[in-house]
């Protein structure tokens, strides 16, 4: 009886309300990431239809012939100009939830987001750099040079973070964290110096305050499909660490008692995310809140399980920072907010709400 009842228990959210099955929730995530998807493509100088945006999609498919109604500008606007910019906001979404997830569930840190490791001061770094040269693009106009030494630099930075925390074949947690704090530091002079010491840089501070402020800058397909691949072989590989994910809420120590290689996975885990970072940085700058608040949100919802955790937290990102992006774009319109102004205004109190009506049912 008494078995009974804590399992039952357990299954209530905080305030007595009934968990739904992961089924159910991911149903629910899908389709209002479907339905914001379609709302955010509408949204804009030119009001669009969902009826019409579900005609041309689907007529993009080749699988179905709906007959065109509609002026031909508007397959423009959707497939040229709003929906990569919608998809590429989603795909940072999701990279930035996923990489809190691995980064909180390796660390087991609550504190911990995907910039801990110095992505965001390696990726500010790369982007000044790319501000001041005299180049803009690589491989003609499909590649842009800030994204691509955006990527570089959050990559590099993170490597130089785990070589320096690594000694005696082993890399312990608080060390990786301080040398994290202390490279994130020695980056940001850097990138200051680098400006401060170029001639004529006031256009590229400018230009680097609006990047660091978070924004989604895409323009065109092909960096939306190569963050695509990347964030989806992210995604899949996070899935098959969610059972390590959940050994080591244990500890270290607990983890290598099991059996468990806890050095290969904790590097393997590392590079993951980091991966998934630098390529959501790429095209979107420094957008904060997203990997901290939604994998925090999605574990008091539904759980500390990864198995369940890091799906929900994908879609979460995903629908949060395309409304965001969305909101960003229309509320003072035809100026453009910062996401990343618009993420911490939202995220940091609904965070602290959650945290204050679910304290007590809280479970790292």
């Amino acid at each position: 009886m008494k078995l009974a009842e804590r399992s039952s228990r357990s299954e209530r959210q905080p305030g007595g309300v009934r968990r739904l099955p992961g089924a159910v929730i991911f149903c629910i995530l899908g389709l209002l990431l479907f339905i914001v998807i379609l709302l955010a493509v509408s949204m804009g100088s030119v009001a669009i239809s969902f009826d019409t945006i579900i005609q041309i999609l689907l007529n993009g498919t080749g699988l179905f012939h709906f007959r065109q109604v509609w002026d031909p500008s508007i397959e423009v606007i959707i497939w040229q100009v709003r929906m990569p910019g919608v998809l590429g906001a989603a795909l940072v979404g999701t990279g930035l939830a996923i990489a809190g997830v691995l980064f909180q569930g390796i660390l087991r840190n609550p504190l911990a987001d995907p910039y801990l490791l110095g992505t965001s001061s390696g990726a500010a770094l790369g982007a000044a750099i790319a501000f001041v040269l005299p180049l803009s693009t690589l491989y003609g106009a499909f590649f842009p040079l800030t994204p691509v030494l955006a990527f570089v630099g959050a990559i590099l930075s993170v490597f130089l973070v785990y070589s320096l925390a690594r000694t005696d074949g082993r890399t312990p947690i608080v060390t990786l964290l301080l040398a994290g704090v202390v490279i994130n530091a020695v980056l940001v002079a850097c990138q200051t110096l680098l400006l401060t010491l170029i001639p004529n840089a006031q256009f590229s501070i400018l230009a680097l305050f609006n990047w660091l402020s978070g924004g989604i800058a895409v323009t065109n397909w092909p960096p939306v499909v190569v963050v695509g691949i990347i964030m989806l072989l992210g995604v899949v590989l996070s899935l098959r660490f969610a059972g390590i994910l959940d050994t080591f809420a244990l500890g270290e120590e607990s983890a290598a008692y099991l059996g468990l290689p806890v050095e290969r996975y904790k590097l393997l885990i590392v590079i993951i995310a980091s991966l998934i970072t630098a390529a959501a940085v790429s095209i979107s700058g420094l957008i904060g809140f997203v990997g901290l608040v939604v994998p925090h949100a999605m574990r008091l919802l539904i759980g500390p399980r990864h198995r369940l955790l890091l799906p929900a937290s994908a879609l979460s990102g995903a629908i949060f920072l395309t409304v965001a992006d969305m909101l960003a774009r229309v509320i003072l319109a035809p100026a453009v907010l910062p996401v990343g102004v618009l993420t911490a205004l939202v995220g940091a109190p609904f965070f602290l709400f959650l945290l204050r009506n679910s304290k007590r049912a809280y479970k790292w």
